[in-house]
């Protein structure tokens, strides 16, 4: 099982605070790798931390915007005065507003386009200046079903997992010269803090959900962890400018009726 060791290896997973981000974190933490995770709350980060070593794992955590380049860039030179170079970036970091087109103002809709668009873009280009001097590296890029999908009320943040999709493309074209692989993970509908509220049965949305899913479940974090060690290791070293959909089988059909078994 070497092909999946992490051991040597530093991660830099951006909105590693909580949810999905905590939940890729730790499975590459229990593959090996020591963890940087970025928040831009410090309670959260606080707690994550202290949740991390509790664990054993080795982390650090660092407090900045993705979005904001100088922030960023300050931060990337930092982590490698202070710890290293990263080996895997993980960009995980992101926003939802949901609102109808026709009522979303431009604003909002350029904030989504900016944290979960271009933040992954300026993270990529920070990291990959070391990634290319070591000629190697991993940066997976954390898509979503919106990546191929439309939803209603969802349009800002379907245009940006959209724009994510082929950037994760391109840079992998750019890049896998230097032995650097850029791959992407779309998750499915999660069991997460966030959709714990309409988790219940007899609620419409988790009926649709399980009613929609070939798996019949919701996923559960850990879930994920398998396909981000995967994309973070050796495995995938011919692996490039892919999209792991982990969604139970959702894009693999077209669904059926709530009466079918």
């Amino acid at each position: 099982m070497n092909l999946f060791d992490l051991t040597g290896k530093r991660a830099l997973i951006t909105g590693g605070t909580h949810g999905l981000g905590m939940a890729m974190a730790e499975g590459l933490a229990q593959a090996g790798a020591e963890l940087v995770i970025t928040g831009t709350t410090p309670s959260k980060m606080e707690e994550a931390l202290n949740y991390y070593k509790s664990k054993g794992y080795k982390a650090s955590g660092y407090l900045f915007d993705v979005t904001n380049e100088k922030a960023a860039a300050e931060n990337i030179d930092l982590i490698a005065k202070e710890l290293g170079d990263i080996h895997i970036l993980v960009n995980n970091a992101g926003i939802i507003k949901r609102e109808l087109a026709t009522t979303m103002s431009v604003a909002d809709f350029r904030q989504v386009i900016d944290v979960d668009l271009v933040g992954p873009f300026i993270m990529s280009q920070l990291v990959v200046k070391q990634m290319i001097e070591r000629q190697e590296g991993k940066i997976i890029n954390i898509c979503s079903m919106m990546s191929e999908l439309g939803r209603n009320s969802v349009s800002a943040y379907a245009a940006a997992k959209g724009g994510l999709k082929m950037l994760t493309r391109n840079l992998a074209t750019e890049w896998a010269k230097h032995n650097i692989q850029v791959n992407g993970i779309g998750p499915g509908y999660f069991a997460t803090s966030q959709t714990e509220p309409i988790r219940v049965d007899g609620h419409p949305f988790n009926e649709f959900i399980i009613n929609r899913t070939p798996a019949a479940r919701w996923g559960n974090p850990e879930d994920l962890a398998g396909a981000a060690v995967f994309l973070a290791s050796k495995a995938s070293d011919f692996v490039n400018g892919q999209i792991v959909y982990v969604d139970g089988g959702i894009l693999a059909t077209i669904g059926k009726p709530s009466n079918e078994n």
